[in-house]
């Protein structure tokens, strides 16, 4: 087998391992985030999460599929080394920021529910006063 597929096996296996454990630590951890972004909805904080799940699969997978292709040959093994490190560096790269991308914009709703929540008046009116004829 050619040193080039090799390193195309490892990369794969690699990376779609890696995707994995970022998804399902992702869900596991962030269902409970999504469910105080969500007032406690549990049924649709588990349909979000899921969703984001799916996305997060299909997104980084197809990344990982795309940036597959190498230009060059691998000579030795030193080569696979390097062409490993830096295909799999992008790729821990891209996974990072799609978690800081979900992290973010689900800080955001969170903000905007808090932020509904507190505009409510700190006390109940207890009276209507009539205005006064000319003030």
């Amino acid at each position: 087998m050619d040193r080039t597929v090799i390193a195309y096996v490892i990369y794969l296996v690699v990376s779609i391992a890696l995707t994995v454990w970022v998804a399902r630590t992702l869900s596991r951890n962030g269902r409970v985030f999504l469910s105080d972004v969500l007032h406690g909805n549990e049924k649709l904080a588990d349909a979000v999460n899921h969703l984001l799940v799916v996305g997060f699969y299909l997104v980084n997978l197809g990344f990982v599929a795309l940036y597959l292709n190498d230009s060059g040959d691998i000579d030795d093994t030193r080569g696979i080394f390097e062409a490993l490190s830096a295909k799999l560096g992008v790729v821990l790269l891209v996974l990072g920021v799609m978690h800081l991308g979900n992290v973010y914009v689900l800080n955001r709703i969170r903000r905007r529910g808090l932020m509904e929540r507190e505009q409510q008046p700190p006390v109940s009116p207890q009276a209507w006063i009539p205005p006064t004829a000319g003030v």
